[in-house]
């Protein structure tokens, strides 16, 4: 069995923890809340065992509102499919798919609608990404190519999506200088 829950993404110079939507949540040994590495710039990613009590889009709003920054929030299901939201200070809310064959089983929607929408979906992230301060360069091709690919596990591909975007790389802190 794989992970299910929340993976929310954004930049603060405090930890998104901290943020009011998450009611006093704490990194704790248990795996309930986990911090992944950082990425340079304030970027970070926490890791939700569960799901989040009010709604990811509930909380995409709340952690951009706290943030004034782009986030993402990602609900993933076993580790096999996840619906990836992203949202900009001002902006519309875009919702991706990742891992489209695990997804045309589980939302009754054909695999070949799904792959039709890969383009426009890579194009809005893309735009995220740049309004965030990242992507500039970056082909939009590279970003239909990660929507359409198979991963054994989806969180794998969450982060494979950032880096293409252009987000910097998450760095070990135990190792970083």
């Amino acid at each position: 069995m794989g992970f299910s829950g929340e993976l929310v993404f954004g930049r603060s110079a405090r930890p998104l923890v901290e943020a009011p939507v998450f009611g006093g949540a704490q990194e704790d040994d248990e795996g309930g809340v986990t911090a992944w590495w950082p990425r340079p710039g304030g970027w970070q990613t926490w890791q939700f065992h569960g799901t989040l009590p009010r709604g990811a889009g509930a909380v995409l709003r709340a952690v951009v509102e706290w943030t004034g920054a782009p986030a993402c929030v990602a609900s993933v299901h076993d580790s096999d499919v996840a619906v990836m939201s992203g949202l900009e200070p001002g902006g519309e809310q875009w919702d991706i798919w990742l891992n489209l064959r695990t997804a045309a089983e589980v939302s009754d929607c054909p695999l070949a609608e799904l792959d039709s929408r890969v383009p426009g979906d890579a194009r809005r992230a893309l735009a995220w990404a740049r309004s965030a301060g990242v992507g500039d360069g970056v082909d939009p091709t590279t970003i239909e190519e990660a929507l359409r690919s198979d991963r054994t596990f989806v969180e794998d591909l969450y982060d494979a999506l950032l880096d293409r975007l252009g987000f910097p790389l998450a760095v070990d802190p135990d190792t970083s200088c």
